[in-house]
């Protein structure tokens, strides 16, 4: 009855942390690529060929339901995995579906056509190419009219704190939230749009201010599996067990991790 959690790294732990206490009996097997991290200076078609061979992996280990829990993978890979890729009675899910319907108030499965919402002015941090996807802005435009949405690529965030290097991410979060304030002096609210975000949410907070309302995913994602699967309980896959997998060097991983998490977490080469 495992789920499986992708990422391209270690970001999407902070997903699979909000997962795990809101879904305590469910399985989830993590697997990151942490030997070809990071996803968002990459091109779409190098995204799409590893993201889908390490969904394949989770699928290989028993999983039915595959979270992607990397936004670039999320913008530039899925729906080309959905419209061709995905075999039959699987399904992989991304994470910007429950961002966006909690900014826009929206409920699950709300298809009704796109309509005026209360914030007019949303700033969007994410990956270079997550930021070049326009996934966002698409997905937005599904539900909602007369928002204006200013992305800033955040260059090297992700590498700084895959490195370990906080006081480094720190910074550039700051230098990437002042271009962002040249071209959108006042946004409402400030939509964290990678999955390493979380962790630096201290930073964007001081740098955005108090005014500025703060969308982080892993809650978000959360609550929505959880719906989901009181809807689809059949999306409970086979496996049985826990884990984690990598690409990398999993014992270098798991202490990565550990300081992530704050509790142990032994990675096995995948």
């Amino acid at each position: 009855m495992a789920v499986g959690v992708f990422d391209s790294g270690l970001g999407g732990l902070t997903v699979l942390d909000a997962l795990v206490r809101r879904l305590p009996d469910v399985p989830f097997v993590y697997f990151g690529d942490n030997a070809n991290t990071p996803y968002g200076v990459r091109d779409a078609d190098d995204i799409y060929t590893l993201t889908c061979a390490g969904v394949q992996r989770l699928f290989d280990e028993g999983c039915d339901l595959v979270i992607l829990a990397c936004n670039t993978a999320s913008a530039a890979a899925l729906r080309r995995m959905q419209e061709g890729w995905v075999p039959e009675g699987k399904r992989v899910l991304g994470v910007f579906v429950p961002l966006i319907e909690a900014l826009t108030e929206r409920q699950w499965g709300d298809n009704s056509p796109p309509r005026e919402v209360k914030v007019k002015h949303v700033a969007l941090f994410a990956t270079p190419a997550t930021v070049a996807s326009r996934a966002f802005q698409r997905e937005l435009a599904f539900r909602a009219i007369g928002v204006d949405v200013e992305a800033q690529p955040c260059g090297g965030v992700v590498d700084a704190i895959e490195q370990g290097d906080m006081i480094l991410a720190e910074a550039l979060v700051h230098s990437h939230v002042e271009a962002l304030h040249r071209r959108m002096p006042r946004p409402e609210a400030a939509v964290l749009g990678c999955t390493h975000y979380p962790l630096m949410t201290d930073a964007f907070r001081a740098a955005l201010g108090d005014r500025v309302e703060l969308y982080s995913q892993p809650d978000l994602v959360a609550a929505s599996l959880e719906d989901y699967l009181r809807r689809r309980p059949e999306m409970i896959g086979a496996g049985t067990e826990a884990g984690f997998l990598t690409t990398g060097d999993p014992v270098a991983v798991a202490r990565k991790a550990t300081q992530f998490l704050r509790r142990r977490i032994p990675f096995q080469a995948a």
